[in-house]
């Protein structure tokens, strides 16, 4: 038996060379977060009620566009704040669909955080001036490529099927426009054979219409409906009230709505931002209907909503950093389950009036050519080049048969980005087989001292 132990461990000396190069993925060894689902109108973790702390993270801005898990010091760094404040939800408003995206997934995972992505691109997305054109098939194979680059992850959280593309009432149009994109999306999702990530709609906080619009993507057949609506809203000034800022008012107008709901952005700052609202929020007077919501924004962009200040490779934080860590620290979630509407349920349809330029439910049939990718899948992403596609043809030829969006064709096997990500945690890398050999040997060697005993 000492025989077989000095060879053993002789063994484990020789082969098991380090291989790892990368500090941080050397050490991760937790469990893929649990998938977020839908039950009513909030987002549960498991059989707990989930609200997301959150902040929206791009770094550059629109300007200078950065994709920041494709850059493993840049998120390494981050995460490291949204730690210190204490987030478990992030939004990226762009991403690089052709870059990996592995190792900065699998930190947020190790930190306990949820990403929440809007699938467009400045040259991939809806042209609110022109939105019949830009409803096309190139677009849409775009965000399916998206898609496929994310929904292995446990940690995605969710998808943006357009943000603000209606920011008043002569836009109200485009309606159809995000609601069969919602559809599209959905449909992608089931028939290429991923799990079910809730898909919604991130809207401006237009008083004329903003129920309208919540109730639109609410309202049809169970396929045209969206899993969740958000809206961006700035209405909160320090110093107010729940009731002075009129979220008294926005609470009673959403109850009994069926679907969750949350703020996409908030954090005013025409004042100095002490995030009172935060208390507000996380408490039973708006729990019943929301779940929580996302500050704007992590870094400085030259408007003065900026937590950190980012110079070269460092991200300084900066005085909201701490008003919002300490808003945070000091807000504890409701106990059980916030007092959610447990059966959800759709909406009617808004009447058309003067700020709702839709009538009834009736959608643009998804483009011949995108249809296809149902089954074939959209090919080679362009990630954050390309022609763009806003005038690409490709276009929709007709409206949509109420129930057109079910999912009719479930790809074979498991998807090809299932198959890449099965959970976050686990791409640790480059295949390290040396451990294989190891317990091979040990293996081998038990059964020959064995034999000798």
């Amino acid at each position: 038996m000492k025989t077989f132990t000095a060879v053993a461990a002789f063994a484990a000396a020789v082969l098991a060379t380090p291989t790892l190069t990368t500090p941080e993925l050397a050490v991760r060894a937790s469990a893929s977060l649990e998938p977020i689902t839908v039950k009513g109108n909030a987002f549960f973790k498991g059989t707990s009620r989930f609200y997301m702390r959150g902040v929206d993270w791009q770094p550059g801005g629109s300007s200078k566009l950065v994709d920041p898990l494709a850059d493993t010091a840049l998120c390494t760094r981050d995460i490291a704040n949204f730690k210190t404040l204490g987030l478990n939800t992030v939004r990226i408003y762009t991403v690089d669909n052709t870059a990996d995206h592995d190792t900065c997934m699998g930190l947020l995972n190790d930190a306990g955080i949820y990403l929440v992505l809007d699938v467009n691109t400045p040259l991939y997305s809806i042209n609110r001036a022109k939105p019949a054109p830009s409803y096309n098939a190139v677009y849409l194979q775009n965000i399916f490529a998206t898609i496929d680059a994310f929904a292995g992850y446990s940690n995605t959280l969710a998808f943006f099927s357009g943000n603000e593309v209606i920011n008043d009432d002569l836009t109200t149009n485009c309606a159809p426009y995000v609601k069969a994109v919602t559809r599209d999306m959905r449909q992608y999702l089931g028939s290429r054979g991923h799990r079910q990530i809730p898909v919604g709609y991130s809207a401006a906080d237009v008083n004329s219409n903003r129920l309208e619009m919540a109730e639109y993507m609410n309202c049809g057949t169970e396929d045209e409906r969206s899993d969740f609506f958000a809206f961006n809203d700035y209405s909160w000034c320090n110093p107010s009230t729940f009731t002075t800022s009129g979220w008294d008012q926005k609470v009673k107008n959403f109850t009994g709505y069926g679907l969750p709901l949350f703020l996409s952005e908030y954090g005013c700052n025409t004042n100095k931002r002490q995030f009172e609202e935060v208390t507000s929020l996380y408490s039973t007077e708006m729990t019943p209907v929301y779940s929580g919501g996302l500050v704007y924004e992590y870094s400085e962009e030259g408007s003065k909503y900026g937590l950190v200040q980012i110079t070269g490779t460092s991200a300084k934080p900066l005085a909201d950093f701490t008003e919002l860590k300490n808003a945070f620290s000091k807000t504890a979630n409701p106990s059980g389950d916030g007092g959610y509407n447990s059966t959800g349920g759709a909406s009617n349809c808004p009447a058309k009036s003067a700020n709702w330029d839709v009538s009834g439910d009736s959608l643009p049939a998804i483009p011949s050519a995108a249809a296809a990718y149902m089954k074939s899948g959209p090919g080679t992403a362009v990630g954050l080049v390309g022609k763009g596609s806003q005038n690409a043809g490709g276009t929709s030829t007709g409206t949509a048969e109420p129930g057109s969006g079910s999912v009719t064709a479930v790809s074979s096997g498991t998807s090809a980005s299932a198959t890449k990500k099965s959970s976050a945690s686990s791409l640790q890398g480059s295949m390290n087989f040396q451990p294989l050999i190891v317990s091979g040997l040990v293996t081998a060697f038990t059964f020959v001292g064995a034999a000798l005993l």
